[in-house]
Order: C-alpha cells, then sequence, then structure tokens
C-alpha cells in the first residue's frame, strides 16, 4: 500500500469525525441481522465497528450483553463483572446500553466513576479478584475514532477464547434476528442507581502493586525523565498516578482526551488510528525524543505500547519484543526455568531464537494473545506477545499480572530496562541481540480486501506453496496451523531457509496484511515481499 501524502501530518479540521452523528447512529439507525456485515462478528478481538455503517448499534450491545449476561449464568459465574471503556466516541452510548442489560440481568457490575479504564486493568482486576469474576472492555483498541468495539475476558482475565466468542456471537444474532425478544433491559436511570451498579477503584489496586511485576524503585533512583503520550486515551489518568505514587519524572506530551482525535497525526493511509506501533500516528511524539531519555506511548484503551529512543526514534515492536524476552530470561533469576515464551507466527523469529538460545520451551500460535492467557495464568509461559505492539508478562515472582495485552508494564519495563543495563531498549537490541543472532529485517504491509478474496483466503491450503520460488529460494516449509498449537491462523505462512511471508485477513478492518522477513538484507525482503504478492494473486484466484 502507498503512502499517503497526509501520513504522519496532522488532520485536516474538517476530516475529523462529528460524535453526535455517531451517538445518533448508534441510537436511532437499526442494524438487518439478514446482512453479514450488519452481525455481531467476534474476530482477533472481539465484536467491531461503525454506528454509521449499521455494524455497531445499541442493538447490537443490547444483544452481546444479554448474550454475555446467559453465558455467565450457564457458566455459573456469579461474581461481579468488571466494565472498561476507552475514549472512543462510542464507547459511551455502548457504557449505558450494557449496563441497563446487565443490572437488569441481576449482574453485579464493577466500574470506575467518571473514568476512563485501560484493558489491563480490567484484566488485572479479574485476576485478583481470584476467580469467579469476569469483565467486558468498550474498545475498538486502536482502530479509527468513527468505530466502536466490545470484547468479553472470562475469569482467567484474558481475551475469550474461539469457543467462547462463537457462543457469545451467535447468542447475539440469535436475539438480533428476534427483534431483541428475550433480551432483558431497564432505563439507565434504574440501571445506574441499583445497588448491582459498583463503583470500584481499579487504578488504585493496579498503580500501587506496579512494583510487583517491574522494578519501579530502579527507574526512580535512575532519575530518568519520561515522556508519555497516551494518545487521547485511558491510559492517561493512570500516568498521572504512576508518576505521583512512585516519583516518577513523566511528562504527558499530550494532556488532551477528544474523540474526534484531531491531535493524532494520520497513520500510513491518511486515516486517524491510534496506533503506537505506527511511526506516523507517533510522529508527534517522535519529534521530542531527544527531550526525554525514553518516550513511551499506548492506545486508546492501553493495551499497546510504543518505545521511542533518542537514538533511534520509534523502535520497530518486533525488535522490543526480543529485548523483553532476553531481558526477562535473565533478569527474573528467581522464576523458575520451566516458563517458557509464547508468540505469533507472524512475529520475528528474532523472539525465537532468543528463547532457544535461553533453553525455554518456545510457542507459536495464531494472532491475538487469547492464546497465551492458559499459559500465562497455569504458570507456564513467563511473556505472551505479539509483532503488533502487543504483550503481558508475569510478576517477578511468576504470578500472572495481566493476561491480557498490558501496554503500559510494556512501556514500563522498557524504563527498567535502561536503569538497569545503562542502555536504551534499541541499543540493548543491537548490541545483545544482533551481536548474538545477527541482524534481520522485518515488514507489514496492508491492503484492502474484498469479500470475494477474505473467501479465498478461507480456502488456501498449505499445498499451494509445493514446488514455490519466494525470492529466488525453495519454499522449505508451508502451514496454515501453527507450530505451538496445531490451531487454524487464518491464513497462510511460507518459509525459506533465508526468510519466511505470512498472509491472512484482519480480525478487526477490512484489509489484508503482508508479514515478512529476511535473515539477508533489505534487498532480499523486498524481494521477498514482491513474490508473495505475486503468488497470493495467483493463489487467491485458484482457490
Amino acid at each position: 500500500m502507498s503512502l499517503h501524502p497526509n501520513a504522519g501530518k496532522m488532520p485536516a479540521p474538517e476530516s475529523l469525525i462529528d460524535p453526535s452523528e455517531l451517538v445518533t447512529a448508534f441510537f436511532t439507525l437499526q442494524p438487518d441481522p439478514a446482512k453479514p456485515a450488519q452481525k455481531v462478528s467476534f474476530g482477533t478481538s472481539g465484536h467491531r465497528g461503525s454506528s454509521l455503517s449499521k455494524a455497531f448499534n445499541e442493538a447490537h450491545l443490547l444483544a452481546v450483553a444479554q448474550a454475555v449476561a446467559d453465558h455467565r449464568k450457564e457458566q455459573g459465574i456469579t461474581g461481579p463483572l468488571y466494565l472498561g471503556l476507552d475514549s472512543h466516541a462510542l464507547s459511551y452510548p455502548a457504557f449505558a446500553t450494557v449496563l441497563r442489560v446487565l443490572i437488569a440481568n441481576a449482574v453485579n457490575v464493577r466500574f470506575e466513576d467518571r473514568q476512563l479504564t485501560p484493558t489491563p486493568a480490567v484484566s488485572h482486576a479479574i485476576l485478583a479478584h481470584g476467580g469467579n469474576a469476569d469483565g467486558l472492555i468498550l474498545t475498538p483498541s486502536h482502530n479509527p475514532p468513527e468505530d466502536g468495539g466490545i470484547k468479553y475476558n472470562p475469569p482467567d482475565g484474558g481475551p475469550a477464547d474461539t469457543q467462547v466468542t462463537k457462543v457469545i456471537q451467535s447468542r447475539a444474532n440469535s436475539y438480533l434476528e428476534a427483534g431483541l425478544d428475550g433480551v432483558r433491559m431497564l432505563s439507565f436511570e434504574r440501571a445506574i442507581s441499583s445497588p448491582h451498579a459498583e463503583r470500584f477503584d481499579f487504578m488504585a489496586d493496579y498503580v500501587q502493586r506496579l512494583g510487583e511485576v517491574v522494578d519501579m524503585a530502579a527507574i526512580k533512583d535512575a532519575g530518568l525523565r519520561l515522556g508519555v503520550h497516551p494518545m487521547g486515551g485511558a491510559a492517561i489518568d493512570y500516568w498521572r498516578a504512576i508518576a505521583q505514587h512512585w516519583g516518577l519524572d513523566v511528562t504527558l506530551v499530550e494532556e488532551r482526551v477528544d474523540s474526534r482525535f484531531g491531535f493524532i497525526p494520520c497513520d500510513h493511509d491518511g486515516k486517524i488510528r491510534m496506533d503506537c506501533s505506527s511511526p506516523h500516528a507517533m510522529a508527534s511524539l517522535i519529534a521530542v525524543k531527544d527531550d526525554f531519555d525514553l518516550a513511551l506511548g499506548n492506545d486508546t484503551d492501553g493495551d499497546r505500547h510504543g518505545i521511542v529512543t533518542p537514538d533511534a526514534g520509534l523502535l520497530n515492536c518486533n525488535r522490543y519484543l526480543a529485548v523483553v524476552v532476553d531481558y526477562l530470561l535473565k533478569h527474573r533469576p528467581t522464576l523458575p526455568e520451566t516458563l517458557g515464551v509464547g508468540t505469533t507466527v507472524v512475529t520475528s523469529a528474532q523472539v525465537g531464537r532468543v528463547a532457544r538460545a535461553a533453553g525455554r520451551h518456545f510457542m507459536e500460535t495464531p494472532v491475538g494473545v487469547k492464546w497465551f492467557v492458559d499459559g500465562l495464568y497455569n504458570g507456564k509461559l513467563i511473556f505472551g506477545g505479539e509483532e503488533s505492539a502487543g504483550g503481558t508478562f508475569v510478576t517477578r515472582d511468576g504470578k500472572p499480572w495481566s493476561t491480557d495485552k498490558d501496554g503500559i508494564i510494556m512501556c514500563l519495563l522498557a524504563a527498567e530496562i535502561l536503569a538497569v543495563t545503562g542502555m536504551t531498549p534499541s541499543r540493548y537490541y543491537k548490541d545483545i541481540i544482533e551481536a548474538q543472532f545477527g541482524p534481520t529485517w522485518y515488514q507489514r504491509i496492508d491492503a484492502p480486501i474484498t469479500d470475494e478474496l477474505k473467501a479465498g483466503f478461507a480456502r488456501l491450503g498449505s499445498e499451494v506453496a509445493k514446488g514455490a520460488l519466494l525470492a529466488g529460494e525453495p519454499v522449505v516449509d508451508a502451514f496454515t496451523q501453527a507450530p505451538g498449537n496445531n490451531a487454524a491462523i487464518g491464513g497462510l505462512k511460507v518459509v525459506t531457509e533465508h526468510g519466511w511471508f505470512a498472509a491472512r485477513p484482519s480480525g478487526t478492518e477490512p484489509i489484508y496484511k503482508i508479514y515478512a522477513e529476511s535473515f539477508k538484507s533489505q534487498g532480499h525482503l523486498d524481494a521477498i515481499i514482491k513474490d508473495a504478492q505475486a503468488l497470493l494473486a495467483q493463489w487467491l484466484a485458484e482457490a
């Protein structure tokens, strides 16, 4: 996909959304459950869409909330449901809507009063409860301002697995098809004043216990100057509280919270996207990198991280994952050596090299942190993460901290790494990771996808790559199921001796993604991508 001329530039005022239009559409437009694009569809991480396209409207949220209430009853979950939300315009009416249904079903709902709640704080609260509790987070993550989203986290604290989301999705669509018959609901006034609606301080416990998972004292003692860009999202008040409670020198480089997100530079395609792994969306933080020892960013619900260093700018998130794994394995000596490392099949091979060199079990899965929840929850993994700037890790004594992605602790760990080693994460990668394993070149590109192409991906088999050449090298392996757990990856990965590519439709946006890595050179990577595009065009046409 070619770079949009507005990439990295502030959006024009006339291009910004009108939040009132979105909210009006949320309550007035009715989805047609006979149309696939207007049904409830749980992708990689929940159901997402815009109210303007009838993909995220009041009816969807009423149906999903009732389906979740039904699921809780069937599973015997009688504890509280922790409810979080981010700063997207549609998160606010979604909050009111799900609360009306959950309270009508006598669910005890815990939420922060007049405050946004990041995804990791919800996961942490579920785990801290000690069982028999679950959660909902109203967020489309880094998606554009016009989108809304909802995701469900069961009692293990992480994103629900596909078996659970299929049940919720199917039940919700049944309610839509029945005209919401069977959905219990109260007025918002009755719901918010019910004893089942419990105000809860997510932030206090999360912030005060951060020392269990990150060496906060080392960060303070090093006197690091940290710049933080919360990208107008739910982490903003958490960073203020972290600075105050732990005595850190933190400067918020952007303090605005506005659901139009007019202060976020345009992404590669000219859209506003609160993606802290994008050098275009993070352009304003990169511009002030020399003012700080380290600059850090989170997306709108705080589950992603962006690491900006004075010496390298925005650190490629694949490289940072390799640094995190290497650092944790070397600086958490009391943790059992049986703890392994989990990443996805589209993450850089460097992460696996680090884990295997340390003698650790290495697990490759399909895209989505949900695949690491069991390992983190049951003491099998020290870390789980993916190339799209998402990851989390266990406490310093090996307990699960957040089994969903936690962009806040991933940022704080970057500060710990600098404080303890004296190296920025980018320097650590160069001097430690590359020195041992050599350099790699990695790139992800996105392209629009049609329903026909998406159907073609579903029919692709690994046999199509038999006898193929990629950048002049024969294909040595191709698979559609992840080697770590044999689950379908939703696409295809093709491997040669000196590189690989993978392709899959996005689970959250109408695009497909090509991931590629070379172990030789940038020119070799370019050749892999060129051949990958040509091969995919041929294979999808024949599928």
